[in-house]
């Protein structure tokens, strides 16, 4: 029993391995190419595997596409965060969320480039719930803020998204949004907003 148990766990690990390793090699391809323009053919040859077994992992390219975005979306990381990581001192918990931000959309770069250049409808909906669901987060966190008398603003709504714009405007500054801007100049771009910012809405 435990043999089987074991023999279980490894072919789900090597399937697993199988499937990331066709989803970042898709996502290398068709934030170069489009999406469009890159076949299911090109990703299963890049990969090193046949397409027979790209369609076993994902059955289409936009299922594999839509599954790139559930598993590398920030929702679960950001969550825990906000649930976990908060010192409800406005300048630290903003740095945190603001310095999180970056680390995730760095890495996942290419995938939302690809998403926002140009694929289908749907996968542009899961693009657009990353933020929405960061807009949820900060909505709450300012609210309980505002409770516990460390922020003031009279425009909750309006405050969220000129916080969430002025991480965005960042991050897609650089070469349109291609490459990322050098970590030094990120950081202290991080650190001075977030001081602006803070200080804005202390009481």
């Amino acid at each position: 029993m435990q043999a089987s148990t074991c023999m279980e766990g490894w072919l789900m690990n090597d399937a697993y391995r199988t499937s990331d390793k066709i989803l970042m090699t898709a996502i290398d391809l068709m934030s170069e190419k489009g999406y469009d323009a890159t076949t299911t053919k090109e990703i299963a040859a890049a990969a090193g595997v046949n397409e027979v077994t790209l369609f076993r992992h994902f059955g289409s390219k936009q299922k594999l596409l839509e599954t790139a975005f559930e598993r590398y979306s920030y929702e679960e990381e950001m969550t825990e965060v906000f649930q976990e990581s908060l010192q409800w001192e406005l300048y630290e918990d903003l740095l945190l969320i603001s310095r999180t931000y970056h680390k995730i959309m760095n890495r996942n770069r290419k995938l939302l480039y690809m998403a926002l250049k140009g694929s289908s409808k749907e996968i542009y909906q899961k693009a657009g719930r990353l933020p929405q669901h960061l807009r949820t987060l900060l909505t709450r966190y300012f609210a309980v803020m505002m409770d516990k008398k460390k922020l003031s603003t009279p425009h909750l709504e309006m405050t969220v998204f000129s916080f969430m714009a002025m991480n965005y405007g960042a991050f897609f500054s650089a070469d349109d949004g291609k490459e990322a801007l050098p970590e030094q100049t990120l950081d202290e771009f991080i650190e001075e907003s977030v001081r602006l910012f803070a200080r804005a809405l202390t009481p």
